[in-house]
């Protein structure tokens, strides 16, 4: 093999060599980033919406009831 392609493989192994270890402490570098973000600056939780009760004035009673049966029954099979 002649002395100019073992230099060029020789090259190309130091090139490749050198960008996998870049990978690797890329990797390492943002996977510590994240937990330190995530730890020091946590996501502020959403307040919890206000539900606003409507009046019951007008509303009829047995349909109160049949839907809240409804939901009930609804509720009971999801679990």
């Amino acid at each position: 093999m002649s002395p100019i392609v073992a230099d060029g493989l020789g090259l190309m192994g130091f090139g490749m060599g050198t960008v996998f270890v870049f990978l690797i402490v890329l990797i390492f570098a943002t996977t510590i980033m994240s937990k330190l973000v995530t730890k020091y600056f946590p996501e502020a939780l959403p307040a919890p919406a206000k539900v606003k009760k409507a009046p019951a004035k007008g509303v009829d009673q047995q349909l109160l009831k049949v839907l809240a049966a409804a939901v009930k029954e609804h509720r009971s099979r999801q679990k």
